[in-house]
């Protein structure tokens, strides 16, 4: 798709983000249309791995139970809706990318289709490894949780939502190992930094794992948390051998910087010490007047 110029009137830049705007707008529309339509089909796609823990149909399919016409409305569209967006998530990316992409210097644009790209398939990957590992571990877990005193009654709002958010937390969560590589690459966090930090940046991730799983499950905050771990660890490998030399440099400019830290402490010690050993100097000379 087309790319502006670099250099534009303002009312241009507005005229291309409205167009590009206006774009995702429309795709998204008739997204939604197709999938609302499609909603028992993509439904039973959805349902899937926590087909076991589902009343199903004679036929093998899995039914959900809503309480109310308008509860089913809400259901399909928000299948429809959230569907759309995942399906349509890499033109909405190109977009808004496309629009900042201008303002990038030509030695930085050699980044974009890759980036694009990666991001793409890191979401996907996330995505689809929750699809496959995390849902059906994290609903065998959760629906065991009634078992002795209780009896589930599976709600369609709540277990779409619950999928749903499953789905785009794991796919967000991925992207990680781009956003690591590109804090060193633009040197905004040195290399050195983040692997002397491993302690804290791992409970960090931790942090996040819970925030980011939907329910208050610990099985599946851990299921997250060990793919972060291993993707951050990664990023970090690759982002070494991508900047082995500036990574080395980066290293040697924070040990001189350290180096000569110590050093002013070092001296402001001894500047400290010298006033304190003149100021005592001084009242023993006035006690001894």
């Amino acid at each position: 798709m087309p790319i502006g110029p670099a250099r534009m009137p303002l009312m241009d830049h507005l005229g291309e983000l409205r167009m590009r705007c206006v774009r995702i707008v429309v795709v998204l529309l008739v997204a939604v249309v197709f999938f609302y339509f499609s909603t028992p089909t993509v439904a039973q796609l959805m349902l899937a791995p926590v087909k076991e823990f589902i009343p199903q149909t004679v036929d093998g399919k899995a039914m959900l139970n809503v309480f109310g016409s308008f509860e089913a409305f809400g259901v399909r569209l928000q299948i429809a809706l959230w569907t759309s967006l995942v399906a349509c998530a890499p033109f909405v990316m190109w977009q808004i990318l496309a629009f900042f992409l201008p303002a990038l210097k030509p030695s930085e644009r050699k980044w974009f289709i890759p980036t694009f790209v990666i991001a793409v398939a890191l979401f996907l990957f996330g995505a689809v490894f929750c699809y496959f590992i995390i849902l059906p571990a994290a609903f065998e877990w959760l629906t065991d949780q009634a078992n002795g005193f209780a009896v589930i009654t599976p709600q369609a709002t709540l277990w779409i939502d619950i999928i749903i958010k499953f789905e785009l937390g794991f796919g967000f969560a991925f992207e990680l190992p781009l956003i690591v590589f590109y804090l060193i690459v633009f040197e905004i966090v040195p290399y050195a930094k983040l692997r002397e930090k491993w302690r804290e940046i791992y409970v960090v991730l931790l942090v996040i794992s819970g925030m980011i799983t939907p329910d208050a499950s610990p099985v599946t905050m851990l299921l997250m948390y060990a793919p972060l771990i291993g993707m951050y660890e990664i990023s970090m490998a690759v982002a070494r051998a991508v900047m082995g030399k500036r990574i080395q440099e980066q290293k040697e400019e924070l040990e001189e910087q350290a180096r000569q830290d110590a050093e002013w402490e070092e001296e402001w010690a001894d500047f400290q010490a010298r006033r304190a050993e003149q100021k005592a100097k001084r009242l023993a000379k006035k006690e001894a007047e």
